[in-house]
């Protein structure tokens, strides 16, 4: 600041004023600063300042699993817009579902005095963030619930969205369904799982431990899933897939067989109804997750302390075609 007073020819102090948007600085010596910080690259330290005042860092920190991917990429956004309309601004990790990440994630976005969390938690160890959520720091967790300790959380209907696609295979005739899914340590895939075998005994048929595959998606493993699922006698004649990854995977290992299974997959995704089928998915409203965690953030922001909320958004199945494939 000491430089920019001096090329401008005024005091450190009203460089301040400028910088700190103070009134009482005449125009024209407000523009001689301007131009004196352009000239010289100067940036304001934004936390510096707010440490001293003890006031808002004006950030927020979110970490999901991989923001690559097209599910949190949109979550992310959804999660900005509410920030920016609180006029915050928002940082962002990928723990790529390693928890030693998103514990290293979490406390990095503490350390840099964030005004609140949102995590989509890699594991089920959330001890250490107990002190930093006493010392006033508000933590939402989102699309999975917190392992060992009690906070707010916003998810969709896992089981309720696999129960629906498990009725609708079998509406249409589907009496072997195999489910293809995430690893089942992950609380999604587990609870997807849950809707499964209670969509199976819903619609009478038995639960078969050989129609299921959970496993990390890859295009290798899902691959090998395709051969082990819906090839041979007795194949699987429909799939549940988890998530929107597993799908993509499944749909790439399908386009080089002469199989041609009935799909339901978890999660809409971009160009699902352009496909030939066009797929059938359930769908959620990711913007809404998001918003509606981010929302939740706020209030505890602004002064909240009822008990933590659990809030759980609705799912609905869209049909287009690749649920509706009659068995073979």
């Amino acid at each position: 600041m000491s430089d920019v007073a001096r090329l401008a020819g005024v005091s450190i102090k009203t460089v301040s004023r400028v910088v700190n948007d103070e009134p009482a600085v005449h125009p024209e010596t407000a523009d001689r600063v301007i131009a004196a910080i352009e000239q010289l690259g100067f940036r304001r330290n934004l936390g510096a300042r707010n440490l001293r005042r003890g006031s808002s860092s004006g950030t927020l920190g979110l970490i999901v699993e991989d923001v690559g991917n097209p599910f949190y990429s949109e979550l992310s956004r959804a999660v900005e817009r509410v920030a920016t309309s609180y006029g915050r601004q928002v940082l962002t990790g990928s723990s790529d579902e390693n928890r030693d990440r998103e514990r290293e994630l979490a406390l990095e976005f503490c350390a840099r005095r964030v005004d609140g969390m949102l995590i989509v938690p890699a594991g089920m160890q959330h001890g250490y963030l107990v002190p930093e959520m006493r010392a006033g720091t508000p933590v939402v967790f989102l699309d999975r619930p917190a392992g060992d300790i009690v906070a707010d959380t916003v998810l969709v209907d896992n089981i309720g969205g696999t129960v629906e696609a498990v009725t609708h295979l079998a509406n249409h005739g589907h009496r072997r369904i195999a489910f293809l899914a995430d690893s089942p340590d992950i609380f999604t895939a587990g609870e997807r799982l849950k809707g499964f075998r209670e969509g199976c005994a819903r619609a009478g048929i038995p639960y078969d431990e050989r129609f299921v595959v959970m496993q990390t998606p890859s295009e290798e493993n899902v691959g090998a899933a395709v051969r082990h699922l819906l090839q041979g006698p007795g194949a699987a004649t429909a799939v549940v897939a988890g998530n929107n990854r597993v799908t993509v995977h499944l749909l790439r290992a399908l386009a080089h067989t002469d199989t041609r299974p009935a799909v339901v997959g978890f999660d809409d995704f971009e160009l699902a109804d352009l496909l030939d089928p066009p797929v059938t998915v359930i769908a959620h409203n990711v913007s809404a997750l998001g918003e509606a965690a981010a929302e939740l953030l706020f209030a505890r922001v602004h002064g909240d302390q009822s008990t933590p909320r659990k809030v759980v958004l609705p799912v609905r199945l869209v049909p287009r075609g690749s649920g509706e494939v009659p068995p073979e």
